[in-house]
C-alpha cells in the first residue's frame, strides 16, 4: 500500500477525525476517504461507509487500530465486561507507552506488533512494562509469529496471534512475572487523584508540606508500601480510571468501539454520534 493510502487511512479512525466530523459537520481526512474508499456513497449512510472502509482495513492494511479494536471487541466485550473490566491505552511507562491494557483482578499489557511493525525496540519495552505492571502479551500478525516465538521463547511474556480473518489465539500464556516491579515507575504512571487516593486509604492523611515538596512527599510515602501492597492499589486504582455509559455504549458499531471507549462520551455526544452515523 503506498504512503498516501496508509496515512489517510490511519487518520480516518482517530478521535479527532470524529471529533471534527461529529461536533462541526466535516473533516477533511473523513471525506477525502469517503472519497476514495466508496462508491456511491451519497445513497449509503455514514454508517455504512464507516463499515466499509473498515472491512478494507480488514483484508487489505490491518493497522494499529484494527488491532486496537479487535483487543477491545474480543477481549474485553467479548471474554470480559466493561462492568468489570476496565481497558487503558496509550499509557506511558517509563520509556514506552503501553498500546492496550486491560484491568479486572488482575492486569496484562498488550503491546501490539503489527505486519508493518518492526522488533527494534520490543525487547526494552517488554522490559519497561514489567517495571508496572506483572503481566505482558505480544499480539502480532502471522506473518511476524515464526520470529516473535523465538524471540520471547525464555520470555515470560505470552504470544497472541491476530489472524488474517480477524480472529486472536492465544499462542502462549503470560506468566506473571514481579521481580522488575518499580514502586517509582508505577507512581509516575498515577495522576495526582489517584496516587492520593492510595495514601487516603493506606496512610489516612496526604503530606502536610509545601506546594513545592507535595509531589516528591506523596512519592516517598508510595514507596514506603511493600511492593506487593503497592501493586495491588496501583491496579484496583487504575482499574477506576476509565468509565462508559454501559447502556449507551453497547449500541456503538464494533468498528468503532475503541474510538468511542477512549473519547470520555456523554449522554449528548451519543446521541449526536447516533444522528451521524443514521444519516
Amino acid at each position: 500500500m503506498d504512503n498516501a493510502n496508509s496515512i489517510l487511512l490511519n487518520r480516518f479512525f482517530t478521535r479527532n477525525t470524529f471529533k471534527e466530523v461529529i461536533d462541526e459537520g466535516e473533516s477533511s481526512a473523513y471525506i477525502a476517504a469517503i472519497r476514495r474508499y466508496i462508491v456511491d456513497s451519497a445513497n449509503k449512510t455514514n454508517d455504512e461507509c464507516i463499515s466499509e472502509i473498515y472491512q478494507y482495513l480488514r483484508k487489505e492494511y490491518q493497522n494499529e487500530y484494527y488491532y486496537k479494536n479487535t483487543l477491545l471487541n474480543k477481549l474485553l466485550l467479548g471474554v470480559h465486561s466493561p462492568r468489570t473490566t476496565t481497558a487503558l491505552t496509550e499509557v506511558p511507562v517509563a520509556k514506552s507507552k503501553a498500546d492496550f491494557i486491560l484491568i479486572n483482578g488482575k492486569a496484562v499489557v498488550y503491546e501490539i506488533k503489527t505486519a508493518l511493525d518492526n522488533f527494534d525496540r520490543l525487547d526494552g519495552q517488554i522490559e519497561d512494562y514489567y517495571k508496572a505492571f506483572s503481566r505482558v502479551v505480544v499480539v502480532t500478525s502471522e506473518n511476524n509469529l515464526d520470529e516473535i516465538q523465538q524471540r520471547l521463547q525464555k520470555s515470560p511474556a505470552g504470544i497472541c496471534l491476530l489472524t488474517k480473518k480477524g480472529t486472536l489465539s492465544f499462542r502462549k500464556e503470560p506468566d506473571e512475572y514481579r521481580d522488575k516491579l518499580s514502586k517509582p515507575i508505577m507512581f509516575k504512571v498515577l495522576r495526582k487523584n489517584e496516587y492520593e487516593h492510595i495514601l487516603l486509604k493506606n496512610f489516612g492523611s496526604l503530606p502536610d508540606v509545601s506546594q513545592f515538596e507535595y509531589y516528591r512527599s506523596c512519592q516517598a510515602l508510595f514507596e514506603s508500601l511493600p511492593i506487593d501492597t503497592a501493586y495491588q492499589m496501583f491496579i484496583r486504582t487504575l482499574k477506576l480510571r476509565t468509565k462508559v455509559d454501559i447502556v449507551e455504549y453497547s449500541k456503538v458499531p464494533y468498528e468503532l468501539k475503541f474510538l468511542i471507549y477512549f473519547s470520555n462520551y456523554k449522554k449528548s455526544d451519543y446521541v449526536k454520534l447516533n444522528h451521524f452515523l443514521s444519516i
